[in-house]
């Protein structure tokens, strides 16, 4: 039997830094790496989206501010640029990550063409598109809408699809398909990131990346660091997406000046993870978190919140240490015990990284896309 023809995939995210965007750029290059036609579509290049890739093209969405509407609208010409881009390039799929407003904006491009340019429309859910927007009632009958008008619908976690069917009603099968990290070489050796930071030879680098939302829980994070003893074995850097300019004064109240170190929408990752001893993450909720995987890729264990989708990627006390939710004492002493037990430390880093290769990498989870495509396809 014949392998299946190269598809032609449109992929909608947000551009920003966050794991949506983050993955959906990761899935778009995988595709295109393995002979797939990738057409991005989005109001700004994907943050992380290689550029001159063969068979990887990004089309803008132009969004015009008319005086008739008091806030400028995004949907109504996305929808345009879909329907657009799926006409001219016959695509097969358009696969939207966000819910809000991508799965909306697909539906109405799928309607603006006919039958036999209409493609298929796969709705990948990432978190606060259910946990929060879903929630909402100014927002939830829409996603619902969307969500039950795709032809597919995919979870990074089954903890996210136990909650989609739980606050939206959902009355159609969910798709779990973890999210998958492809580490790229570092381009800086560890000494010379370290020594950029700042760091002593004998100071621990612990290393937070995300986008900085307030389900990320900073301050917590902070408070946390603030109670790692002995207090100057330590530096943490953060990997912000956001503006970490709020949390300032808790960083000149905490006296945490000399222990912190921000570096702001930083594109070489992996220059960081292959340097870092240790990752914390404080959050309330997640769907999965991508730099929790980012971290295990580089053989980094974390010490994290036991909440979400966490536990279906951090095994605790083998490949890393889960914490209860809201404990900055517990946070910091799981933090101290590895800080004090390098071998321990370096057991747990090695079975990290040998999950992230087993269990979520680019050859375990794009083929479950693959034969997602094929099956909504062939429908």
């Amino acid at each position: 039997m014949s392998a299946p023809a190269p598809l032609k995939i449109g992929i909608t995210c947000y551009p920003s830094v966050g794991g949506s965007g983050i993955l959906a750029s990761a899935l778009g290059e995988e595709l295109a790496r393995l002979g797939h036609e990738v057409h991005f579509i989005s109001y700004e290049r994907p943050f992380r989206m290689p550029a001159n890739a063969p068979r990887l093209f990004f089309h803008p969405v132009d969004i015009s501010d008319y005086g008739l509407f008091k806030y400028p609208d995004y949907t109504l010409p996305l929808s345009v640029k879909m329907a657009e881009v799926s006409r001219e390039h016959r695509l097969d799929i358009l696969h939207v990550h966000y819910a809000v407003p991508h799965a909306t904006a697909a539906l109405l491009a799928r309607d603006m063409l006919p039958p036999e340019l209409r493609p298929k429309i796969v709705a990948t859910l990432h978190g606060t598109d259910t946990t929060l927007l879903g929630k909402d009632p100014a927002y939830a009958p829409a996603i619902r809408h969307a969500l039950e008008g795709a032809d597919a619908i995919t979870t990074v976690s089954h903890f996210l699809k136990a909650e989609t069917l739980r606050l939206l009603g959902i009355i159609r099968p969910i798709d779990v398909i973890h999210n998958f990290f492809e580490p790229r070489p570092p381009k800086e050796s560890r000494d010379s990131i370290r020594a950029g930071l700042g760091l002593k030879e004998n100071e621990a680098l612990i290393l937070h990346a995300s986008n900085l939302r307030p389900l990320k829980r900073i301050d917590l994070l902070l408070e946390t660091a603030a109670r790692i003893r002995p207090a100057d074995a330590f530096k943490l850097v953060i990997l912000a997406g956001g503006d970490f300019e709020p949390f300032l004064p808790d960083i000149l109240r905490l006296g945490l000046q000399d222990r912190v170190v921000v570096r702001t929408n930083v594109p070489d990752i992996e220059d960081y993870f292959a340097a870092a001893d240790l990752a914390l993450f404080t959050s309330e909720t997640e769907s999965f978190c991508l730099s929790i995987l980012e971290a295990m890729a580089f053989a980094c264990p974390s010490v994290t919140t036991d909440v979400g989708g966490i536990p279906e990627v951090v095994d605790h006390n083998l490949n890393g240490l889960r914490v209860p939710f809201g404990d900055p004492d517990a946070l910091a002493l799981a933090a101290e015990s590895l800080l004090a037990d390098p071998p321990r430390r370096t057991a747990l880093g090695n079975a990290a990284r040998e999950k992230a290769r087993t269990a979520f990498s680019a050859a375990t989870i794009v083929p479950q896309y693959l034969a997602l495509y094929h099956r909504v396809r062939n429908k």
